[in-house]
């Protein structure tokens, strides 16, 4: 049932990010639907001066920067029904005393996964035509490479390896769609018909490695992928191929992927690494057959927005008593980022 009165919210995250997040007419909007002051955030669950404003909390808006929800949140916010995250992931989040507390737990995930399909598309197709290899022979030489020379570059009928259907593997195979390539798809969770409809050819791990030109990392980071690309499945990356891993670091071995990169043998666009950032003396900085960018494939700038739209509009749905449309199933944390 629609609620009698507009819900208290309160707003739980590093308040750099709010401005984007919800810029006026998003921010309008979200008043409108909620009794919340814009000007308060929590940064600290314990903080006596937050405690006034958290006790008659119905919903927490939570983005990157906000503490570990656990029992002491439940104690602070006794009323809480529901938190909307404003940003990816929520494994990390959220504690077990919010989910065996039946609190109804949102992400934004399904908008961050737009800007990390189009870093990765862009990047497919500027590796494709080793756009970054022949800016580094340009600056040298200041001539044109000579057509033997480009004789392996293009992107038609280029293999395309996607490995994992996640938001962001199933955006990126979307946006593939018009161009000349074949694309191979990893995932143990989608069948040969479900992959067929993605426009995609479903095949063993192994075998995408083997047969792909690029390898695009797209699954979640759970104990049973921790290094799943290891000195062995690296090994059957051809020589030249491309990794480009924009979903986690902890997927790849790094010792082994930078053995593979230090030898020339494979090419990298690497925009996750573990550790991150790498240490200060790590080859990745410097290799010219990588391409290391400080983990901006998400959500930055004026895609920030994009998040708190999908955050309104969840609120808009509690308060009408309709279902969240991007709820976080608890089971589902078992497979998903």
């Amino acid at each position: 049932m629609p609620s009698a009165q507009p819900p208290r919210a309160v707003f739980a995250m590093d308040p750099v990010h709010l401005p984007l997040l919800f810029p006026p007419p998003l921010m309008d909007r979200l008043r409108r639907t909620a009794d919340i002051d814009p000007a308060f955030v929590v940064r600290d669950f314990t903080d006596p001066a937050a405690a006034g404003a958290l006790a008659p909390a119905e919903v927490l808006i939570t983005g990157w920067g906000c503490p570990h929800l656990d029992d002491g949140v439940l104690a602070a916010t006794p009323k809480l029904r529901a938190v909307l995250h404003a940003a990816g992931s929520v494994r990390s989040l959220v504690g077990e005393e919010l989910w065996a507390n039946g609190v109804a737990v949102s992400s934004a995930v399904t908008a961050n996964a737009l800007p990390v399909a189009e870093y990765t598309l862009a990047m497919i197709l500027l590796v494709g035509k080793d756009a970054f290899e022949h800016r580094e022979r340009y600056r040298r030489t200041r001539t044109r490479p000579t057509p033997a020379e480009t004789a392996a570059t293009g992107n038609l009928g280029r293999r395309v390896g996607v490995v994992g259907a996640s938001r962001v593997g199933r955006r990126l195979m979307e946006l593939l769609r018009p161009f000349d390539f074949t694309v191979l798809l990893h995932d143990p969770y989608v069948s040969p018909a479900e992959a067929d409809a993605l426009g995609a050819e479903l095949v063993p791990l192994e075998e995408l490695l083997r047969r792909s030109d690029i390898v695009s990392l797209h699954a979640p980071d759970i104990p049973e992928t921790r290094h799943m690309l290891d000195r062995a499945r690296l090994a059957l990356v051809r020589d030249g191929g491309v990794l480009i891993n924009t979903a986690r670091g902890a997927l790849v071995d790094h010792e082994a992927l930078t053995r593979e990169l230090v030898s020339g043998r494979l090419r990298a666009v690497l925009d996750v690494t573990e550790p991150e950032p790498p240490p200060a003396d790590s080859p990745l900085y410097r290799l010219p057959n990588v391409f290391l960018t400080p983990h901006i494939a998400g959500s930055l700038g004026n895609e920030l927005a994009r998040l708190g739209a999908i955050v309104v509009e969840e609120l808009e749905r509690l308060t009408a008593g309709l279902t969240l449309r991007h709820q976080v199933r608890h089971a589902d944390l078992t497979r998903v980022a």
